[in-house]
């Protein structure tokens, strides 16, 4: 069962990783760290940057679903990027939507739990549609799983093309025609 985020969650985790962040680029500043700070402000620039245009591809389920991935129990670390050069077509957001929830799902299944897992989603729009690179590193445990998931007729669907895989790295592309 998914859980529904009401506005007063989604302040508070925001809340909690703006102190976080604050607290990062202070502490630096006590250690007398300046180029690290810069480079922490910076970081914080380019994220937010992110979450703006993630914002305004007009795919609102999609992104909440990477918005609050990493306030969610999973196994792994998301972080994304929205390469614009083209203007924004519509395409279909619960598909998706629906298709990456569910990938998120069989990788926690398929990845060892207490490790340093990364899942990195890069989104280029291109004049026909969306193109979405999925890139994991950590450890796979269940290969078989991510096999058989990426078999699914969902995955077809939508032109998933496997470019690599192995117990320690799994990239894929997916891409969504506009509609």
């Amino acid at each position: 069962m998914e859980k529904q985020w009401n506005l007063i969650e989604v302040l508070r985790h925001s809340r909690h990783d703006w102190l976080n962040k604050l607290q990062i680029i202070k502490g630096n500043l006590d250690l007398n760290r300046i180029e690290r700070t810069k480079e922490v402000i910076n970081e914080i620039i380019i994220e937010a940057q992110h979450e703006t245009n993630l914002s305004n591809l007009h795919i609102p389920c999609f992104a909440e679903v990477l918005l609050k991935t990493n306030w969610e129990t999973h196994s792994f670390l998301l972080d994304y990027e929205v390469l614009q050069d083209t203007e924004v077509a519509k395409i279909n957001d619960v598909m998706i939507t629906d298709w990456t929830t569910s990938f998120f799902s069989c990788l926690d299944q398929a990845i060892e739990t207490f490790h340093e897992n990364h899942l990195s989603i890069t989104i280029k729009l291109e004049p026909e549609g969306f193109r979405f690179f999925f890139d994991f590193s950590g450890i796979i445990r269940s290969k078989e799983l991510i096999e058989k998931f990426l078999k699914e007729p969902n995955s077809v669907e939508l032109g998933l093309v496997t470019k690599e895989f192995t117990e320690s790295e799994l990239a894929f592309e997916v891409f969504m025609p506009k509609l």
